[in-house]
C-alpha cells in the first residue's frame, strides 16, 4: 500500500471518511440563494460582488486557493495585490447572472493541479494580472454583447498578451492532520521587475453574529511570528509565518458605513485590510491591533522578471519554537513523492503522459470542489441576516417547502463558483470519477443526499438551492451500481452492505415517483426539465395550460433505467441475501409497465424512428414534439443482463419472470427482453433490437448527433431544419445551437440544443459497451453512418471514448481542442501542461463552454481514459510530464 492508501484504510474506518483539514472553502459565496434575505427573491443583486469584501457571510466562507476545518470554523486563504487595483485580490472575480450575455461566469485564470483524497498533498495555481485588473472591462464588454455572441473573457482583454503576470503557485502539504504546511511560489512571468502584496489570511466564520457559538472567537498575537487562534469547538491553532514589517489584526464584521450608510459597531471591519495596504487608511490603529477574528501578515515584494519568490506558514494545533526547523520544507517534497506514488498505482501505465496528466487533473479537480456546505432552510426563513429588514415574503417564497432541510456538511460541487452549491444529478456523476481514488467517499455522498436532512419525508431528493422542488433524473440508483462495480473491480470485492443501504432510501424516492410523476397511472412520466435546462421548445418545467399535460420520452425512459438498475440492485444483494428476491421481482415487473408504455403509448415515431415527447390536450388528437435530441436517446440509457448463474440460484426469480413472459406473451402483450440462442444471459432492454439500431444509425451519424468530439444534445439536423409548434396561438421554436445557450431558459448559462456534455457521452458509451457485451459481435452498426464501416458495439464504444477525449489531448502544436481561441496562451511552455474541466463542448468545434471549472461530472473523463487504456489503444504519442516545462 501507498502511504496514501494507508491513510485512506485509517480514514475510511471512521464512521464519516472526512480528513478535518481540506479544502472546504467556496469560490464564491456572494449571489447565492442561502445569502439572499431581500423580498424578490433576487440573490445576485442582494449580495453582489462589490459587497464581498466589505460584508460578513451568514451561511459559509470564500476565498482564494483557500482551507478550512471540515464545520469551517477557522479558514485560510491567500490575498494578493498587484499595486494597481482598487481592492485586495482576496476571491475570484466573476460575472453575475445578470452582467453576462451567457449569464454568471468566473473571469480569472486559476488550475486545480494536484491534490490527494486526504488532502495531505495539494496544489492550486492562480494567474494574477500586473497590469490593473480588468473588472470594469469586463463588465462594460459582457453587458454591451448579446446572446449570439461569445462571451468576453479575460484572455480577450489583452492583459496577459506579454505575459505580464504573476503566476502564483499555492501548496499546502501536511505533516500530520493537523498541522499543515504551506508554500506560496510567486513567479514573474514578465521580462521587467514587478510588484506584488501577498496576505495569507487567516479568519474566523462570524458564527457569532447569530448566536452560533457562546464565546467569540479570537486570532491573539504570541510572537511577530506567531498567532494563536482559539475557538470554543475547534480548540487552538498557531498561523506560524516567517518575518514581516506589518501584521494586520480586524474583525469579521460587515462595514455597514461603506455599504448601507449606517454606523459600524466597531472601526475594525472585514475590507480592513483593503483600505490599510491599498488606501493607506487606518494602519497605525491596525499595527497597535494585536487580536482579532481576521489576521493576515503583510509581505510587499519585487519580483525580478522571469524571478521566483517563496514564502511559507504552517498551520498547527501545536505550539512550538521551531516551526521552520532546517529540513522543515522536506514535507513538500515528501507529500508530492508520496502523491505520484498514490496516482501511479491509480492510473493506467500504458497510455501517454498527457492523458495521465489529463487523468490526474481532473480528479484533482474533483478533490478541490469539496466544499462545507450550510443552510437551514427553517432558520433562513424565519430569521434574518441583520440587513435585509424582517419580512414574509420568505415563509411563502422559495424552497418554503423544504423546512426539514439542515445541511450542513461537505460536498461536492460540480463548480465551487459558478455552482457553488449541490446539485442531485450532477453528485451522482460526481461520485463515479471519485470511486478510482477513494470509493468509499464516493458511497459516503451518495448516502448522505439520501439522508433525512436533505430527501423530503415523501422522497423527493432536493434538485438544487435555486429550486429544492425541481426535479433531476434519477440517476442515483445506476451510479451506486457504477461505483459500487469500480470499488469491486478494484479490490475483488463488493460492498453488500453499502447497497443494501441506500436500496432502502432509494425505494423511497422510487416511490415518490411513481405517485407524483405518473398523474394518469399509465406508466407514462412527467418530470420536468430534469436537469436538460433549455432541451425543450419551451420550458418543460411549466405548464402551458391547466389542461394540457405533458408526456415525457425522458421521463419515462428514466423511470425504466431506474426500475432495471433497482431489479439489478437487488438481484446482487439477493446472490447473498435471498430476503431481497422478492423485490427483484418487483422492479423487473415493474419495468415490463414501463417498457410497454414508452412503446405503446405513441411516444416512438415510426416515420421519423425516434422517441418524442408527447403533448396531451384535454380534447383533441396527442400532439408530438417532433425535436430530435437527447430526449429521445435517454431509452438507450435502460440496459441489462441476467447471467444464466443468477437464474440458477434465484429459483423463485426465474419461476416468477418466466410465468410473466408466458402470460404476456399468450395475451399478445408488450415483452421487452430478448434471449441468446444458448440461453448464457438474459438482455433486458427499453428498445427492441430494430429499434436499437435505427436510434444507433441517428446517434452515430455526422450530419445528425456525432460530432468529432463525441455526442451532441440536439440533433445537427435541427440546423437547417428548426422545429417551431404554435399553441394556443403562440409560436415555440428550437434549433441546432451549438455554442452557448441563446435562451433566457434557467438563466441562460447553459446550453443542450447542440453542445457535448461529458456526462450524456458516458450514459450513452455505457449503454452501447452494455448492449455489446450482449450481442457479442453478432449485432454491428455502420459507424459513422454512410462510411460503408460496419463495427460491433464494443468497438463502437471504444470510438466514442476516442473522440471525447480528443476535447482534451494535446497535437503536434500543443493545441488542446478544448482551449479553441485561446490555444495561443495555453500553448506557451509554462502552460502547456494546464487543462480546463468546462461543463459543455461546442458541438461543431470541441471549445469548451459554460462552466470552466465543472470538475464534477467532466471529471468522468478520467474513468473513460480508464476504460481506453484497458483496450491498450492509447490516444496521445507526445509525452508531457505535469508540473515541468517544455525545454
Amino acid at each position: 500500500m501507498t502511504a496514501e492508501q494507508q491513510r485512506l484504510k485509517v480514514n475510511n474506518a471512521k464512521k464519516i471518511p472526512l480528513e478535518q483539514w481540506g479544502p472546504y472553502i467556496s469560490e464564491r459565496q456572494w449571489g447565492t440563494v442561502r445569502e439572499d434575505y431581500s423580498e424578490n427573491g433576487d440573490a445576485w443583486n442582494y449580495f453582489p460582488f462589490s459587497h464581498s469584501h466589505a460584508r460578513a457571510y451568514r451561511w459559509g466562507e470564500d476565498g482564494l486557493a483557500g482551507i478550512s476545518d471540515f464545520f469551517q470554523n477557522l479558514c485560510f486563504s491567500v490575498a494578493l495585490w498587484n499595486g494597481k487595483d482598487d481592492i485586495l485580490k482576496e476571491r475570484l472575480f466573476g460575472l453575475g447572472n445578470y452582467q453576462g450575455n451567457h449569464g454568471e461566469d468566473v473571469k480569472e485564470l486559476y488550475y486545480y493541479l494536484d491534490n490527494l483524497p486526504s488532502h495531505y498533498y495539494m496544489q492550486m495555481l492562480y494567474k494574477y494580472p500586473q497590469q490593473k485588473f480588468p473588472y470594469q472591462q469586463l463588465l462594460d464588454e459582457n453587458g454591451k454583447r448579446s446572446k449570439l455572441e461569445p462571451e468576453f473573457e479575460i484572455l480577450d482583454t489583452g492583459i496577459f498578451d506579454d505575459n505580464r503576470y504573476f503566476d502564483v503557485l499555492i501548496t499546502y502539504a501536511k505533516y500530520g492532520k493537523r498541522d499543515i504546511g504551506i508554500k506560496i511560489e510567486i513567479t514573474n512571468r514578465g521580462k521587467t521587475t514587478a510588484p506584488i502584496t501577498v496576505l495569507p489570511t487567516l479568519w474566523f466564520y462570524n458564527r457569532w453574529q447569530f448566536k452560533g457559538v457562546d464565546k467569540k472567537p479570537v486570532i491573539k498575537e504570541i510572537n511577530d511570528c506567531t498567532v494563536k487562534a482559539s475557538h470554543e469547538r475547534l480548540g487552538s491553532y498557531y498561523l506560524y509565518f516567517q518575518k514581516t514589517g506589518d501584521r494586520f489584526f480586524t474583525e469579521n464584521e460587515t462595514n455597514f458605513e461603506k455599504l448601507f450608510g449606517k454606523p459600524n459597531t466597531t472601526p475594525f471591519v472585514k475590507d480592513a485590510f483593503n483600505e490599510a495596504v491599498i488606501e493607506e487608511k487606518n494602519v497605525e490603529r491596525l499595527r497597535t491591533k494585536k487580536s482579532g477574528t481576521k489576521f493576515a501578515p503583510v509581505y510587499n515584494y519585487k519580483i525580478a522578471g522571469g524571478a521566483t519568490k517563496i514564502l511559507y506558514l504552517r498551520l498547527s494545533d501545536t505550539l512550538t519554537d521551531s516551526p521552520f526547523a532546517k529540513g522543515f520544507d522536506n514535507i513538500f517534497t515528501q507529500r508530492k513523492k508520496e502523491a505520484d506514488e498514490f496516482y501511479e498505482d491509480v492510473l493506467p501505465h500504458n497510455i501517454s503522459d498527457d492523458l495521465r496528466n489529463i487523468q490526474r487533473q481532473a480528479l484533482s479537480g474533483l478533490l478541490w470542489s469539496k466544499q462545507y456546505y450550510h443552510y437551514d432552510i427553517e432558520r433562513w426563513i424565519s430569521g434574518s441576516d441583520g440587513i435585509a429588514h424582517q419580512n414574509g415574503h420568505r415563509k411563502h417564497g422559495r424552497n418554503h417547502e423544504w423546512q426539514h432541510l439542515k445541511n450542513q456538511d461537505i460536498v461536492l460541487m460540480p463548480d465551487k463558483w459558478e455552482y457553488p452549491w449541490y446539485a442531485a444529478w450532477d453528485l451522482a456523476f460526481h461520485c463515479i470519477p471519485m470511486a478510482m481514488i477513494d470509493p468509499t467517499f464516493a458511497k459516503h455522498q451518495l448516502v448522505l443526499v439520501m439522508r433525512e436532512w436533505y430527501m423530503k419525508p415523501d422522497g423527493q431528493l432536493p434538485a438544487y438551492e435555486w429550486n429544492f422542488s425541481d426535479v433531476n433524473p434519477p440517476v442515483h440508483a445506476w451510479a451506486s451500481l457504477q461505483v459500487y462495480n469500480i470499488e469491486k473491480k478494484k479490490t475483488g470485492k463488493g460492498d453488500i452492505s453499502f447497497l443494501k443501504r441506500i436500496f432502502q432510501k432509494l425505494i423511497i424516492n422510487f416511490t415518490w415517483w411513481i405517485n407524483r410523476k405518473d398523474p394518469n397511472g399509465n406508466n407514462i412520466f412527467e418530470g420536468g426539465f430534469l436537469g436538460l435546462d433549455n432541451i425543450g421548445v419551451f420550458n418543460r418545467s411549466i405548464q402551458l395550460h391547466s389542461e394540457m399535460e405533458l408526456e415525457q420520452a425522458d421521463g419515462t425512459s428514466w423511470m425504466g433505467m431506474y426500475a432495471l438498475n433497482l431489479m439489478d440492485m437487488a438481484i446482487e444483494i439477493a446472490m447473498h441475501d435471498n430476503a431481497f428476491e422478492d423485490t427483484a421481482t418487483k422492479f423487473f415487473e415493474h419495468f415490463v409497465l414501463i417498457a410497454e408504455a414508452l412503446n405503446e403509448l405513441g411516444l416512438w415515431n415510426d416515420e421519423d424512428k425516434f422517441y418524442y415527447d408527447m403533448l396531451m390536450p384535454a380534447s383533441g388528437a396527442p400532439m408530438q414534439l417532433r425535436i430530435q435530441s437527447i430526449v429521445g436517446l435517454t431509452s438507450l440509457f435502460a440496459v441489462s443482463i441476467i447471467e444464466k448463474n443468477v437464474l440458477h440460484k434465484l429459483e423463485d426469480f426465474k419461476k416468477r419472470i418466466s410465468w410473466f413472459e408466458n402470460y404476456r406473451i399468450k395475451n399478445n402483450k408488450y415483452w421487452p427482453n430478448e434471449e441468446r440462442a444458448e440461453g448464457e444471459k438474459t438482455l433486458l432492454s427499453l428498445i427492441p433490437r430494430e429499434r436499437l439500431t435505427a436510434l444507433l444509425e441517428r446517434l452515430l451519424n455526422e450530419t445528425e448527433f456525432l460530432s468529432e468530439g463525441g455526442i451532441r444534445a440536439l440533433s445537427k439536423h435541427h440546423a437547417e431544419n428548426p422545429y417551431s409548434v404554435t399553441i394556443e396561438g403562440v409560436n415555440y421554436y428550437i434549433q441546432y445551437d451549438p455554442g452557448d445557450s441563446t435562451s433566457d431558459f434557467f438563466g441562460g448559462n447553459s446550453n443542450w440544443r447542440g453542445p457535448v456534455w461529458m456526462p450524456i457521452n458516458y450514459l450513452i458509451i455505457q449503454s452501447i459497451k452494455k448492449y455489446g457485451e450482449f450481442y457479442d459481435g453478432s449485432l454491428t452498426v455502420e459507424y459513422p453512418t454512410g462510411s460503408g464501416k460496419f463495427m460491433e458495439l464494443e468497438e463502437v464504444a471504444s470510438e466514442l471514448i476516442k473522440r471525447v477525449t480528443t476535447l482534451f489531448v494535446k497535437d503536434e502544436d500543443n493545441h488542446r481542442r478544448l482551449h479553441g481561441d485561446q490555444n495561443w496562451f495555453y500553448s506557451r511552455p509554462e502552460n502547456r501542461h494546464l487543462v480546463l474541466f468546462y461543463e459543455y463542448f461546442h458541438g461543431d468545434t470541441g471549445r469548451g463552454l459554460g462552466s470552466s471549472h465543472q470538475c464534477g461530472w467532466t471529471s468522468l473523463i478520467a474513468e473513460l481514459i480508464n476504460e481506453m487504456a484497458e483496450k491498450q489503444e492509447p490516444l496521445a504519442k507526445k509525452k508531457f510530464v505535469m508540473g515541468e516545462e517544455d525545454e
